[in-house]
């Protein structure tokens, strides 16, 4: 299935320098937001309480917020998800308690604003475990990045595996600066996310690589940058298929998978925007440019009447 008519002939590779440009001030803001502004680390990393609440109306989230601070918590963190009738309290850690007294308490609390409020479900999270869990996704993303250069080192010559390598970690990059950024909670599943934005990375820059090399052995008469352009254009199809497809999904989990999901959907929607251009522009672009050619992906050529084929 196709879906445009006829393959296009967007000249992609022209447009590369200024995408090295454009790439290289949003690594830099990355840089500079993750550096400044830090990741907004979810109770899952830091530990602390998290209690869902569900008010018979609109909640009100000043009142909410007045009285824990009055309760002694004037560093909760208060925030509508789902409905308007329905809070996501943050708590930091509590010293004692289980998870049904802390609940309790909290239901106290807010029955001041509302008499009528139900809790929903709290979970408590020891900074202990926290700690650990952040170390372990830590662990998790690196030895995932290094699985995947592995496999990159394996498949393709030098020139090829710079490109890719690029493009994997400029993906997730970019995905952990926009979250710095704007202060989003970064959370177990948000970095979920960041890994399956990483999969997804090599999968787009393998689909394109393997088609220039497809082309570098039909075409051999063609300069690098045609093929380049020919061998994206040729997946175009099929990226702008699969990701309005995927799109649709992470889309709704943002918009109605609740506040659990939203993170999750959001960062996906931003890795898959990012691995669409990174695969036409990083990787195809620094591989063009670091002189890759037929040779780099065909056997040594055979002297002879062969050489004359077209």
């Amino acid at each position: 299935m196709e879906f445009f008519h006829s393959v296009p002939r967007i000249p992609f590779m022209a447009q590369r320098r200024f995408c090295y440009v454009l790439s290289t001030i949003l690594i830099l803001g990355s840089i500079a937001a993750i550096g400044i502004r830090g990741l907004n680390l979810a109770v899952d990393f830091t530990g602390g309480v998290v209690t869902e609440a569900q008010f018979p109306a609109a909640a009100n989230l000043e009142r909410t917020r007045t009285a824990l601070a009055e309760a002694g918590y004037p560093d909760a963190q208060v925030q509508i998800f789902g409905s308007s009738r329905n809070v996501l309290v943050r708590l930091p850690p509590e010293k004692s308690g289980t998870a049904t007294e802390i609940s309790s308490k909290i239901s106290k609390i807010l029955s001041t604003v509302d008499p009528a409020v139900q809790i929903q479900r709290t979970e408590v999270v020891g900074a202990t475990v926290g700690k650990e869990l952040l170390t372990k996704g830590i662990e998790a993303m690196g030895i995932t990045l290094l699985l995947i250069l592995g496999y990159i080192a394996l498949r393709f010559r030098w020139k090829f595996g710079v490109g890719a390598v690029l493009a994997t970690l400029h993906d997730p990059f970019l995905t952990i600066g926009l979250f710095a950024l704007l202060r989003l909670p970064f959370d177990l599943s948000v970095l979920a996310a960041v890994l399956a934005v990483i999969g997804y990375s090599i999968n787009e820059t393998v689909v394109v690589f393997d088609r220039v090399r497809e082309r570098f052995q039909s075409l051999r008469k063609a300069e690098p940058i045609e093929i380049f352009d020919i061998a994206i254009n040729e997946t175009l199809s099929r990226t702008v298929i699969t990701k309005l497809a995927t799109l649709i999904v992470v889309v709704a989990l943002y918009l109605l998978g609740g506040e659990a999901l939203s993170g999750f959907g959001l960062a996906l929607i931003i890795g898959i925007l990012v691995v669409t251009y990174s695969s036409m522009y990083v990787a195809s672009g620094v591989a063009l440019d670091l002189g890759a050619n037929r040779r780099d992906l065909m056997p040594a050529e055979r002297r002879g009447p062969a050489d004359d084929m077209p």
